[in-house]
């Protein structure tokens, strides 16, 4: 029998609330009886939870393309770029960083053989080739390489134009060996398809043929997902979807840039006349710590050109190299825009680059014209074809003898002299932390311009979406864990390190008798005992100069064994080494 219905459509608002109000009151109630009387469960009778199936990761399932990372790195942290199988190393080295990114992210798939440990660095079937090879403690702003990856692109398709009709322009990319309109990869060879079911990225009822795909806005955003998996001081920048067939990151690759950070001055002055040199040898005296950028400047200058560089480089004799010619394109000391910042003491009369400097001059606030009120920084700028081991900081280490007064730049040319100097001086190479390999230059085949045509595309440039909106990976550069804000905070921590430890100079330097306008100091410099010091100091691009005793120019220093001589011994001992019946 149904229950009785009761009419409320002439009931007042007044009397509709108060019903509402005794239903849900009733309805606490039985919930309230109902939750009491029910047996409660023990933990010991839950049915248990469904373990999520662990579902292997299928790389049958994509295809896959060669394309080629432009990535930075600060170079402190590790153990240089390159990793040494069997060889284990106090700090991680790029490419150990670099292959756990790319296999967590299941961008590559290294062929393992029953040999192989599949935790081990393997880049077997990858494709993947390096262009420069940074030692330990070195940086890179533009290093590069070619590595073949996991692709959005739905297997068996052909790449062809593809027209944004929203836009009224063609967006196909071409390779930058192509000029005559080829299509980007039209060549089976940049791709891999593998003999499985059709996979396409496009949803619904749209397929590959409907919509064609887009060689960039369609693909994976490869430098973001790397940079999500990367530790913070090492950034993708850049992605070419576009590397000629047979690209090689080392071998295609026509210049490679490097820059060598230092400051003037170099290292701290001393003020009054114990900061000058007791035996000046060239001219003017100069305050030790500052350097003759225009010294230098004509040094490096001779470098340009083809030449001999075993003297500027470290032998290794298991390459048994033959040939230390190389070409130089560009040398010269550039000045970094400077900032106003701290460490401003420098600008002091007491520290005045020369003794002839005018101290009469000094403005109101003690400082002398034309000097910088903060240290300047200047890099030793290097464009080569390639380079030899260490060649780079060999070259660093002449140029700073030179800034100091200790070689005229007559050194260089001596040194490249093969005929007068056919084996090397013992010389320290200057310090690996200042040193960048700034870019890696890829041109076209048979182009003099030495312009760099792979096409590039930066974080931040995909092209936009099918309607004209900006593609999330665009957007995503200046947002929340995007490349921006990253290197900021790495930025940021270092530069607060440098302001702290500015100021503390500062503070230093000019509490108690700061050396500004007092009495001058004796001719003779004083060592830690009261005794005279002869200890020369050397620069080498590090955070402080070396003690050398009395300093000996490079021409009448030993000489080191000759290249001849070192690649006879390593064979001799290989030949030794080799196991019998090898031969």
């Amino acid at each position: 029998m149904a229950g009785h219905q009761t009419d409320y459509s002439r009931w007042s608002n007044e009397n509709l609330i108060e019903r509402v109000t005794q239903l849900e009151q009733q309805l606490k109630g039985l919930n309230a009886t109902s939750s009491l009387s029910a047996p409660q469960p023990s933990s010991s009778h839950l049915p248990p939870k469904t373990p999520r199936p662990n579902r292997d990761f299928d790389p049958t399932k994509y295809s896959t393309r060669l394309i080629a990372l432009k990535f930075a790195y600060l170079g402190q942290r590790y153990n240089g770029f390159e990793h040494h199988a069997n060889n284990k190393t106090p700090l991680p080295t790029i490419e150990e960083e670099l292959w756990k990114a790319l296999k967590k992210g299941h961008l590559i798939t290294p062929t393992v053989s029953s040999m192989v440990d599949p935790e081990d660095i393997n880049w077997e079937g990858c494709e993947y080739s390096k262009c420069g090879r940074t030692d330990k403690g070195v940086s890179a702003f533009g290093q590069v390489i070619g590595i073949r990856v996991r692709s959005n692109r739905p297997r068996g398709h052909r790449e062809e134009e593809v027209t944004d009709t929203e836009l009224g322009q063609s967006i196909a990319l071409e390779s930058p060996a192509q000029t005559n309109g080829t299509p980007l990869e039209s060549t089976p060879s940049n791709e891999t398809v593998t003999p499985k079911p059709s996979y396409s990225p496009v949803s619904g009822s749209e397929s590959s043929a409907a919509r064609p795909f887009h060689d960039v806005n369609d693909e994976l955003p490869y430098p973001q997902i790397l940079n999500r998996l990367l530790p913070k001081d090492i950034r993708i920048l850049a992605w070419c979807p576009s590397p000629p067939t047979d690209f090689s990151a080392r071998f295609s690759c026509r210049e490679r840039r490097y820059r060598y950070f230092f400051t003037q001055p170099a290292f701290a002055p001393v003020p009054g006349s114990q900061g000058f040199p007791i035996d000046p040898r060239h001219g003017q005296r100069r305050r030790e710590g500052w350097l003759d950028i225009k010294a230098m400047r004509e040094g490096a200058r001779h470098f340009v050109g083809l030449h001999d560089f075993r003297n500027f480089c470290k032998i290794d004799p298991s390459k048994e190299i033959t040939n230390f010619e190389r070409r130089i394109f560009h040398a010269d000391i550039e000045a970094v825009a400077p900032n106003t910042g701290p460490v401003g003491y420098i600008a002091n009369p007491d520290v005045r680059m020369s003794e002839e400097s005018d101290v009469s001059a000094s403005t109101s606030n003690g400082t002398v014209p034309g000097t910088p009120s903060t240290p300047q920084v200047y890099t030793f700028t290097v464009h080569g074809s390639a380079f030899l081991w260490h060649q780079v900081r060999h070259m660093a280490s002449i140029i700073f003898l030179i800034g100091q007064g200790l070689e005229t730049p007559s050194i260089v040319p001596a040194l490249l002299d093969m005929k007068t100097n056919p084996t090397k001086p013992m010389y320290e190479l200057a310090d690996d932390a200042p040193l960048v390999l700034w870019d890696c230059i890829f041109p076209n085949e048979g182009d003099d311009s030495r312009k760099d045509a792979l096409g590039w595309v930066y974080v931040g440039d995909q092209m936009g979406a099918e309607n004209g909106a900006t593609t999330a990976a665009a957007r995503g550069k200046h947002r929340t864990g995007g490349v921006v804000e990253d290197l900021w905070r790495v930025w940021r921590e270092r530069k607060i390190d440098e302001v702290l430890a500015g100021m503390l100079l500062d503070l230093a330097a000019g509490q108690g008798n700061s050396g500004v306008n007092s009495k001058p100091y004796s001719h003779e410099r004083q060592d830690g005992k009261g005794k005279p010091s002869s200890s020369q100091k050397v620069f080498d691009g590090g955070n402080a100069p070396r003690l050398v005793g009395r300093y000996v120019p490079i021409l009448q220093r030993p000489r080191m064994e000759s290249v001849e001589v070192v690649n006879a011994r390593y064979a001799a001992r290989k030949r030794l080494l080799r196991p019998k019946g090898d031969e």
